[in-house]
């Protein structure tokens, strides 16, 4: 009977403190100067049924009903009915200095109206505007550039150069990691979510993911990000990482195992930080160990820019600056263009000369708006210091949502990242790192977008809010995200207790 009775007090004190929690307002988005228009297209249900009709069933929109914009501008969104969106996923880290930049709007319509389409059988003056800007930006002696259409583009490619340029074969990749969709670039992603039941292409290999929240090994100081992986043990001391060490032996054991006699490798391929995998960042010295192996074995070194480049992640403009290392040949896609469909390979002069050995075309990469488009992000980032307001607004950002990991242990399991490239692993054990249950996962997205910010979804198990804004973004839309993140996991909460689910999965 007395412990009924303490377990009913202890419900009801619980129940108390989570209606307290809950009754807070929603937070006060943040105001906006751009005036959108008022859309007169085709209705929500035309549209959709459309949409359901002639567009690949495999690209499946976010949301239970599906969001349908029609407006952009700086980092706001606008839906046909006129409502305000704060876009902290832009376009999936693609939209780098602002929906609609007008610089870019003007460099798009004005090369329009001079030059819209030439290929590489001509010069123009575009190009060489554009990859000498970019060039700039790189190490010196990665000084060739060849532009494409796409990040999985710029994979294949680095691929097909890599193999020519080694006359080996093989191409390492880690687990969790995500290259792209075409064959290749498929066949390097370690995705369960993202392979199809056919026989992959041979030639590629996967290592453990260096993951230090995650995976086997990791701790505190293991990672450079402004918070330490939750509260793991840290076994490294001053000198050295022992979880870099230990994830290192088994790329060593790829090469042990897994290659030919002669050792010889083509490539490895490596995100600076993984990004649909769930803004996964490894040990601090892991790439550079990972870069000195594959060199000492004849293989390239393949840096995936394609979320981390163009200063997201802050402190530096590009992610491997980040890891100390110097990679071979960098892929870019994603913000290169702020939305613009276009990619580049940048590498140096004698992997690129590999490709002379037959002819190799590409109809779009280098069109003259693309390199309007490419150049006049470049000089935003530069004139606006994005790349500076990534570090400041980020590491801010980071900071407060550490803060509200204390306030929902049970819940947020994990908070990383640098700059604007931001993950929050959603738990439901603090002591297994069980994943957030997909449906509580999927009510928590949709409140998240009812309360007016939009966030992506990564990892393996879809559970990480992958945070990854318009560069452009104030403190002001960082304090909004996170109160809007802060009302929906106490809504979670309090759904959960209300379906007596919650306890038995978390304890509260």
């Amino acid at each position: 009977m007395i412990a009924r009775r303490i377990f009913i007090d202890w419900r009801t004190s619980q129940w108390i403190h989570i209606r307290r929690l809950s009754s807070s307002r929603i937070p006060e988005m943040p105001a906006c100067d751009h005036q959108p228009s008022v859309y007169h297209g085709e209705s929500y249900d035309v549209v959709k049924k459309v949409i359901s009709s002639h567009v690949a069933p495999c690209q499946v929109p976010f949301y239970k009903k599906p969001l349908m914009m029609y407006e952009g501008y700086g980092q706001w969104l606008w839906d046909h009915e006129g409502k305000r969106y704060l876009d902290m996923f832009a376009g999936v880290a693609t939209v780098s200095i602002g929906h609609c930049h007008p610089k870019v709007v003007s460099a798009a319509s004005h090369q329009m109206r001079c030059l819209g389409h030439t290929t590489p059988i001509y010069m123009q003056p575009r190009l060489h505007e554009y990859v000498t800007k970019l060039v700039e930006k790189l190490p010196k002696d990665l000084s060739v550039v060849y532009l494409v259409n796409s990040g999985s583009e710029a994979t294949e490619l680095a691929f097909l150069m890599a193999r020519l340029h080694t006359g080996a074969y093989d191409i390492i990749s880690l687990k969790n990691s995500y290259h792209g969709g075409s064959q290749a670039a498929a066949a390097s992603t370690a995705m369960s979510t993202w392979r199809y039941p056919v026989p992959p292409p041979a030639g590629y290999i996967h290592v453990t993911n260096p993951d230090v929240y995650r995976g086997p090994w990791g701790g505190s100081r293991c990672r450079d990000s402004p918070l330490a992986p939750g509260q793991r043990k840290c076994e490294c001391d001053d000198g050295n990482c022992a979880a870099s060490d230990k994830y290192l032996e088994k790329l060593e054991d790829i090469f042990r195992f897994s290659l030919p006699n002669n050792g010889r490798v083509a490539a490895f391929i490596a995100e600076s930080i993984q990004g649909i995998g769930g803004t996964v960042q490894y040990p601090r010295t892991y790439l550079r160990k990972a870069y000195d192996l594959i060199h000492h074995h004849g293989g390239i070194c393949i840096a995936d820019e394609v979320q981390t480049g163009f200063g997201r992640t802050g402190g530096n403009f590009w992610g491997f600056e980040g890891h100390g290392v110097q990679p071979d040949i960098v892929t870019m896609g994603k913000g290169i263009g702020n939305g613009f469909p276009m990619g580049a390979v940048v590498t140096k002069p004698e992997i690129a000369s590999s490709l002379k050995k037959a002819l190799h075309f590409n109809t779009f990469g280098g069109n003259p708006v693309a390199c309007a488009i490419g150049s006049a992000v470049l000089n935003v980032i530069a004139e606006e210091k994005l790349q500076e307001n990534a570090l400041q607004v980020g590491t801010y950002l980071i900071e407060r949502l550490g803060a509200l990991q204390l306030d929902h242990p049970s819940i947020i399991g994990d908070v990383r990242g640098k700059g604007l490239m931001i993950g929050v692993e959603l738990i439901c054990n603090p002591e297994t790192r069980k994943p957030l249950p997909v449906p509580q996962m999927l009510n928590l997205f949709e409140d998240i977008k009812d309360m007016g910010v939009l966030v992506g979804k990564g990892g393996l198990y879809a559970n990480v809010l992958r945070i990854k804004p318009p560069m452009c973004i104030t403190k002001a839309d960082a304090d909004f995200t996170v109160e809007v993140i802060n009302r929906a996991i106490k809504k979670s909460k309090l759904q959960n207790w209300q379906n007596k689910e919650y306890v038995f999965c978390n304890g509260i």
